[in-house]
């Protein structure tokens, strides 16, 4: 049986989200900041009527905070809360018929924390990203 994923681009690398956490992808904007939250966290954002966490995916790498400018975000769902995982750039939704594999090559700390694995799409390895891990952000942050 073969899986669906969505193929984005995070921080230059191409990954896979499992379409199962996937609602919509969205170009959002007036990102409202939070005091006190994680750097991961970059604000708030209200999508038809429902209040979403954005969450900034370079920060959560390790990376530079982004700008609150206009932004993509896929909306994903985690124990039963919606959030918006900035994004580089969305490619398409794939079936892959094949179990992860391990990692080719080590990764950067920020990636080891949040790849699960590697799925071969036409030729191409791709990150499989934990989606909930994401969501949680940095182990120093988790607690």
């Amino acid at each position: 049986m073969n899986d669906l994923y969505l193929i984005v681009e995070i921080a230059g690398q191409r990954a896979l989200l499992p379409a199962a956490f996937v609602e919509s992808v969205v170009e959002i904007e007036d990102i409202a900041p939070v005091p006190c939250a994680p750097p991961h966290v970059l604000g708030l954002f209200a999508l038809r009527s429902r209040v979403l966490t954005v969450i900034d995916t370079i920060a959560a790498l390790g990376g530079e905070r982004g700008a609150r400018g206009e932004k993509q975000a896929v909306i994903v769902h985690v124990d039963g809360h919606l959030y918006g995982v900035l994004v580089d750039d969305v490619d398409d939704v794939v079936a892959i018929d094949a179990a992860p594999s391990q990692f080719r090559a080590p990764l950067s700390a920020g990636w080891a924390r949040y790849a699960t694995g590697v799925l071969d799409h036409e030729g191409e390895p791709l990150l499989l990203v934990d989606v909930a891990a994401l969501i949680a952000g940095p182990l120093d942050m988790a607690a």
